[in-house]
């Protein structure tokens, strides 16, 4: 790689503590993986307490939610007598305002990284319309980040949206005479997506051989069809936690199939819009739990087949029949949290969200030790995880990782990095990008499958592939989006920005030009600037150079002409949004490292 450019204004020394970060450059590195876009005041400040107290502080603060600011909206349309008006729109604006103003900034970040494992969508037709109940999954996310994954597995696991977008709820037990058998879908995805992948795994992330006989790795699968049914048989008999319960035997059909699908509101008659309505909001239940009836849609009778691994309880991964719905999901979960492919797998993914696409076996190895075991013996605790990813060596120092260290921006952080450090805001208050998928290709909890807008996996054909190397982000890098997101961007800096007459009655997000106008006359002192927000000081000597001879050829004129002052401001003004879209577009900036 080129020489770095280095510190330039903004390289001096600062008093901190003793973990604080090496330097600038390196808190506005950290900031990078663990907030939604580091700014000048937040730099200073990491630098002056250190990463313990500032993790510390990140660990306490409470959750920023979605929930409250959706039913504030939903609850003044019905106090005005209005059709309630409340759609997704509203939710991906409070993501917003919580990822740019909340001070759980670590939290917010962890949510977000979750929410790509644990994918809901609003593009389910059962979600699209119920912006709330998909806003409180978020809300779980967030509030689990720091907490325990078994916990979070289980609470995930009987949400509504959830049940609704994996196709849980009102799963039902094998039916011959009717032709039934239990969905599949969410025993496949627990699974495949969220806990331990295809393949069995050692410690270190890396597939266990078969056969070393052989050659090549021998992978092994980590289960078979036999375990997906056992799960599906599992995943039977939730319901809305207000649906009717049984009062008929199990050969009344007639009055099962209506008090099956009977779920009305808290209170019969009530006002409550359903976009309130407690079932989407509370955990789904067992159906028939504590009725004389107990459960008829839960397959009691059946055995189960359950994963398999050195260890497992039940005894052969077996559960036996005779449970209930209730106790048979503890016992499958519990078998799922403790599997030894949990650690590498889920620490691999919780890597590649916040730090590189391709973490060494041993950075693998040393989160998946955490996982195991977060040192008083607690297994799943992910405060632990998520501080053993963001302080490992490989992600605070670029010398200790491997030369190709580093991943591609998702074009959603691309935006919050952006208003973050020009401090954007609009006039009203608001944040009108209800539909950011246009340009950037991705919204939050709007992805178009379970697998989330790109796999973990995937890769760029070519030099990555060839090399063996993953590049998920690249999966929706195509040429259309690089273009709209360009453009986007663009249009950010030169169009949507305080003081600009020309905006009108338009109310977007607008950032602060100020700081960087003021240091135009002089482009290395604002490159310096631009170069620690954004790349952490990575920015290359040619960049820089480059850069800097473009600001030089923008006429600034003599400082005399007073004649001259609009035309001299906007030129000055024209060199900062130069330097600023000419990074932001730049390969060194989009490849983070």
């Amino acid at each position: 790689m080129p020489a770095i450019a280095g510190p330039h204004l903004f390289g001096g020394d600062f008093e901190g503590v003793a973990d604080s970060p090496a330097s600038e450059g390196a808190a506005s590195r950290f900031l990078t993986q663990t907030t939604f876009g580091p700014t000048l005041p937040e730099i200073d400040r990491l630098v002056r307490i250190g990463h313990d107290a500032w993790l510390a502080e990140q660990f306490a603060a409470p959750a920023s939610l979605q929930l409250p600011y959706l039913d504030a909206r939903i609850n003044a349309y019905i106090a005005a007598g209005q059709p309630v008006q409340v759609y997704q729109d509203a939710r991906q604006e409070i993501w917003f305002r919580n990822a740019l103003r909340g001070n759980d900034q670590l939290r917010q970040r962890v949510a977000f990284a979750l929410s790509e494992i644990f994918v809901i969508s609003d593009q389910n037709g059962a979600l699209e319309g119920n912006p709330t109940t998909m806003a409180q999954f978020y809300d779980l996310l967030a509030t689990n980040a720091f907490g325990n994954y078994r916990t979070l597995l289980e609470q995930v696991t009987l949400h509504p949206a959830m049940g609704h977008y994996l196709s849980m709820f009102k799963n039902r037990k094998p039916d011959e005479e009717l032709n039934i058998r239990p969905d599949e879908n969410y025993a496949r995805e627990i699974m495949q997506l969220f806990s331990v992948g295809l393949v069995m795994l050692n410690p270190d992330g890396t597939p266990v051989d078969g056969d070393p006989g052989e050659p090549g790795v021998q992978t092994v699968p980590t289960y078979d069809q036999d375990t997906i049914r056992g799960f599906a048989h599992v995943f039977t008999g939730w319901n809305f936690s207000t649906c009717e319960q049984p009062t008929h035997p199990e050969n009344d059909g007639q009055f099962q199939w209506w008090f099956w699908e009977y779920c009305p509101p808290a209170v019969e008659g009530s006002t409550v819009d359903w976009l309130q309505a407690p079932g989407w909001r509370t955990p789904m239940v067992p159906w028939g739990e504590g009725t004389p009836y107990g459960n008829p849609r839960h397959a009691v009778a059946e055995s189960k087949q359950l994963l398999v691994y050195p260890g497992v309880s039940p005894a052969n991964g077996l559960l036996l029949g005779g449970g209930s719905a209730r106790a048979d999901l503890a016992v499958a979960l519990d078998n799922v949290f403790r599997h030894p492919n949990v650690g590498p797998f889920f620490g691999r993914l919780l890597i590649q969200r916040l730090v590189t696409s391709n973490p060494s076996p041993a950075y693998v190895g040393r989160v998946a030790a955490v996982f195991a075991n977060n040192g008083s013996g607690v297994r799943g605790d992910l405060r632990a995880v998520v501080r053993s990813i963001v302080m490992d060596p490989e992600a605070r120092s670029l010398a200790a990782a491997p030369a190709h260290a580093g991943k591609l921006r998702e074009p959603l952080l691309r935006l919050t990095q952006l208003w973050r450090a020009l401090d954007a805001r609009s006039n009203s208050g608001s944040v009108g990008e209800g539909w950011p998928e246009y340009a950037l290709a991705q919204a939050v909890q709007r992805s178009p499958t379970v697998f989330n807008f790109f796999l973990p996996n995937y890769q760029l054909p070519g030099e990555i592939a060839n090399a063996g190397l993953f590049s998920p982000e690249f999966q929706i890098t195509t040429d259309t989006y690089i273009t709209r997101l360009s453009n986007d961007i663009g249009g950010k800096i030169y169009w949507a920005f305080r003081g600009n007459p020309w905006i009108g009655e338009w109310d977007p997000m607008q950032i602060e030009l100020a700081p960087y106008v003021a240091l135009a006359e002089e482009p290395g002192r604002m490159l310096d600037r631009i170069d620690l927000l954004f790349l952490g000081r990575r920015m290359s000597m040619p960049m820089y150079d480059a850069l800097k001879a473009h600001a030089e050829d923008i006429d600034i004129g003599p400082y005399d002409w007073a004649e001259s002052g609009e035309w001299r401001a906007n030129q000055m003004r024209e060199r900062a949004q130069d330097m600023l879209w000419l990074t932001l577009t730049s390969p060194e900036y989009v490849v983070e490292k």
